[in-house]
């Protein structure tokens, strides 16, 4: 069983790193072009920044949510507009659903969720705490540019380096959940996720608090094997805003604040993981 396990996902891994390539080339290159745009229209937007944040946090590139928790320790940005780029984030989904030949009707059905629930999220507490932190046009070179250097980079290059990054943490997690459901089996495993009311959509929030492109990874593969459901999945990408978190952690020296954004953060993953599971709503 060990050697089919190990056969089965080293085929299956190593199919995915043309499109991997492929997609993470197309983003290099929209990084490119229009990173910097993008940074720079968040941080000037006053009550429509919580519309750009999840706009620009659909883009698969944990220099947003680093940029975000910057901007937000800068007093630059409201608290709206912050979580709205980390509900918006979820680093490795895109790239793997397209490799994994997603149809489109079915991606694009996911971000437009995703990034319209980000949107109400950011909005609603901005009209609910009314942040006095405002924008402020003077503020702006206090953004982290320690992301910047990835721009000198050859984007062929930086795309490869990308691209060999998630194949291994896919090749290794593929492995584990492969050895995992061929020893406790599909069903079980299934079944341990659904048998609890609202266990999955918790379960699956706690993974995509994890700072690590490895979770959001988890977390897709598990909704495409048929493992958890389509609410589960939600709430651990919603709540999955990469090393925004830890840059956060870093520079915002307020702790019990930032716990309460993290608290707030995995809150609402699950309570609109819970309304997707509720309404029926599959992807």
């Amino acid at each position: 069983m060990l050697m089919e396990v190990i056969i089965d996902t080293a085929l299956d891994s190593i199919k995915l790193l043309p499109f991997l390539y492929i997609t993470y080339l197309l983003i290099e290159l929209i990084e490119h072009k229009v990173g910097e745009a993008g940074r720079a229209r968040i941080g000037a937007a006053k009550k429509s920044g919580p519309i750009w944040g999840a706009l620009f946090g659909i883009i698969p590139q944990c220099g947003f949510s680093a940029a975000a928790s910057s901007l937000y320790a800068g007093r630059i940005i409201t608290i709206g507009t912050l979580m709205a780029v980390y509900l918006s984030t979820s680093d490795e989904m895109l790239p793997i659903l397209i490799s994994s030949s997603v149809g489109i009707t079915r991606i694009l059905h996911l971000l437009l969720v995703k990034a319209g629930i980000a949107m109400v999220s950011g909005i609603a507490i901005d009209l609910v705490i009314r942040d006095c932190r405002k924008t402020a046009e003077e503020k702006h070179h206090h953004h982290n540019h320690e992301g910047e250097q990835g721009c000198e980079e050859r984007l062929a290059l930086a795309a490869l380096r990308h691209t060999m990054e998630v194949f291994i943490y896919i090749a290794g997690i593929s492995f584990l959940l492969n050895l995992g459901i061929a020893a406790i089996g599909e069903a079980t495993l299934a079944g341990f996720f659904i048998s609890i009311p609202v266990l999955g959509e918790f379960l699956a929030a706690l993974v995509g608090l994890i700072p690590n492109c490895a979770s959001s990874v988890v977390i897709t593969e598990l909704y495409l094997s048929g493992v958890i459901g389509a609410g589960a999945m939600m709430s651990g990408l919603l709540v999955n805003a990469g090393v925004g978190i830890l840059v956060l952690l870093r520079i915002d020296h307020d702790r019990k604040e930032t716990a309460k954004i993290i608290a707030a953060l995995y809150a609402l993953g699950v309570f609109w993981g819970l309304v997707i599971h509720v309404l029926g709503v599959v992807f």
